[in-house]
């Protein structure tokens, strides 16, 4: 029966001309090394190497022997390393930093991959600063960040719109946004109860820039509530409007929990970005997370 350790040992040793180097590299005693090359002797019939007073030389069958299995015993060990490698990449703690808006739209996807992960929320400049001084693993951006030491890569894009609760009435609504007559939209839109994730009101503001070309809205938000994925879910059960991301509100209006108010086309879309470091031991984890990611965001 083949031993596999006999051939990793000669193969130490027959790179190293050394019983005791080989031990070193082999992290094994010197007597374990003689006992492994003695029994890989005996169960090939020949003499391997002969001692010499600074180490050892193989002998003519030696290099034969090494010549039929150095490619397979090479092609064997990279198999091992690269199975050691994934199954660290799979089971160590990576972490992950995300906006706490996209945390359950985006960023849950990523639970079912992966058993360890450690979530910390903030705004796009400081997670770019985090993975850039090596604090965090990854980052799920909505800017481009270029520099020689991050990696990042395009996972798709996301478009802010307005949703409502499914008992208000919107037909007075679509009938001015199908006629274009924007001062009578932002009247109706004036008129109703706001939901906000921020005082600041960054979405509606950036709404209003973009569809009708105003800087500061005129309406004050009725409610603020620090997580958008949580506001979707009260306002699903109670009455009013919001300007949300398409991809939190996405499962909120396919169960008819709320409805989509308008999907303007003056509205670009917002890119997201997957960021990394370079580093050789994320890349199998860089990939699965933009796989899976790129799914969500197609």
């Amino acid at each position: 029966m083949v031993n596999l350790e006999w051939y990793r040992t000669f193969k130490s040793v027959y790179k190293n001309g050394n019983f005791s180097l080989a031990a070193k590299e082999l992290f094994i005693s010197q007597p374990a090394v003689s006992q492994q090359i003695s029994m890989l002797e005996a169960h090939v019939g020949y003499k391997l190497f002969n001692r010499k007073s600074k180490g050892v030389e193989p002998t003519e069958y030696a290099k034969l022997l090494n010549n039929l299995i150095i490619e397979a015993l090479d092609r064997l060990e990279n198999v091992e390393n690269g199975f050691r490698a994934k199954a660290f990449n799979a089971n160590r703690l990576i972490s992950i930093g995300i906006s706490k808006h996209l945390m359950s739209s985006i960023g849950s996807t990523l639970v079912s991959k992966f058993e360890f992960i450690d979530f910390s929320f903030d705004n796009d400049d400081a997670l770019f600063e985090l993975v850039d001084s090596k604090k965090l693993d990854f980052a799920i951006v909505s800017k481009r960040y270029d520099t020689f030491d991050t990696i990042q890569k395009k996972l798709g894009a996301i478009k802010q719109i307005i949703v409502g609760s499914t008992n208000i009435d919107a037909s007075e609504l679509k009938s001015k946004i199908k006629s274009k007559d924007f001062n009578a939209i932002e009247h109706w839109l004036n008129e109703q109860k706001w939901y906000s994730p921020d005082a600041g009101i960054p979405h509606i503001k950036l709404f209003w820039l973009h569809v009708f070309n105003k800087k500061r809205p005129s309406m004050i938000p009725n409610y603020i509530i620090p997580s958008e994925y949580e506001m979707l879910g009260i306002l699903a059960k109670n009455s009013g409007i919001a300007v949300v991301w398409d991809s939190n509100a996405k499962h909120f209006i396919e169960e008819k929990k709320l409805q989509l108010l308008w999907n303007s086309k003056q509205m670009p879309q917002t890119e997201i970005f997957l960021l990394s470091g370079k580093s050789d031991n994320f890349n199998a984890a860089f990939q699965e997370i933009e796989a899976e990611l790129q799914k969500v965001l197609a």
